[in-house]
């Protein structure tokens, strides 16, 4: 059995929302079994958002959010990814602000917060997965995604654009914390420099910088250099782990995935939890077909939907 997780201790850190340009206060906080992630307005007098696809509001292609009585928190999806992958399962977001902060672009600033400063704290509780039975898959013109039933818990991602740095990229990764860490986590979002002005007129991108995205200019990077040299779909696969965490458990399954973006992956998330026979919920990824305890499939879907 894999039990839950949360954090040790309280950890705080402080940055700008890369859309509104505002500056955030932002605290990781303990949570007891079953909570799930929670994100808080502090500054709305504590509003609770849980981090599911109940809750999925002002997606767009640039960023994810989460929506409930009017209130809402933006751009959630690096933040999750990084807990998503570090396996803490009940915590509290707690924010005096409507966005995370960007920190550099990537989730290794919250890897290093969770990891570094707060540590991990085993519960007295069961962790459970959504393991995937037969495939599931959406398309939407030119994109596409899906999930095959695999052992463990991987992504093969491909992107297309119309750039002579960026025309096609492909990468396939068994994700786990480590991979994650290494391979992933590192990997900054990134924009092209001739949407930057369409962008801020929309109001967005009104914090971002060099500092906090790599921007594409005509001919090449504007950033001093690279991390990866395929970092950009390297990016996208952190997105997609992030965004994909909003079903409400940890995904045992092949997610493939090519020229997506925030609106496609939670559309997916969401259509994932309304097939309730291509998938079950088991205490290991190792366990078989053998669903968790007698609570029917179905009532777990609606609960996390």
């Amino acid at each position: 059995m894999s039990a839950q997780r949360t954090l040790r201790r309280t950890v705080s850190c402080s940055g700008i929302g890369l859309h509104s340009g505002s500056k955030v206060n932002l605290s990781l906080k303990p949570a007891p079994a079953d909570y799930g992630i929670r994100f808080q307005r502090a500054d709305l007098g504590g509003l609770e958002i849980p981090a599911t696809v109940r809750h999925l509001g002002g997606i767009d292609q640039y960023q994810t959010g989460l929506t409930r009585e009017a209130v809402s928190v933006e751009t959630v999806e690096h933040l999750l990814a990084a807990l998503t992958a570090l396996g803490i399962d009940n915590l509290i977001v707690e924010l005096n602000s409507p966005e995370v902060p960007i920190m550099d672009g990537s989730a290794a600033p919250f890897v290093y917060l969770i990891l570094n400063e707060a540590g991990v704290k085993r519960l007295q509780a069961p962790r459970r997965y959504l393991k995937v039975l037969r495939p599931i898959s959406l398309t939407q013109g030119d994109k596409r995604i899906a999930l095959y039933p695999s052992d463990h818990f991987k992504v093969t991602y491909s992107i297309s654009f119309d750039h002579p740095l960026l025309r096609h990229q492909s990468r396939t990764m068994r994700i786990t914390e480590e991979s994650f860490v290494e391979d992933i986590a590192p990997a900054r979002t990134f924009g092209f420099l001739k949407e930057v002005e369409m962008l801020r007129q929309r109001g967005l991108a009104l914090g971002g910088s060099l500092d906090n995205a790599i921007v594409l200019g005509e001919t090449g990077v504007l950033n001093s250099a690279l991390r990866f040299e395929d970092e950009f779909v390297r990016h996208k696969i952190l997105d997609v782990i992030g965004d994909l965490s909003l079903v409400g458990y940890p995904v045992v399954g092949h997610l493939v995935a090519h020229r997506g973006g925030h609106a496609l992956h939670t559309a997916f998330a969401a259509k994932i939890l309304e097939e309730t026979d291509a998938w079950q919920l088991v205490e290991s990824p190792d366990m078989g077909m053998v669903p968790v305890g007698a609570a029917p499939v179905r009532a777990a879907a609606r609960q996390h939907a």
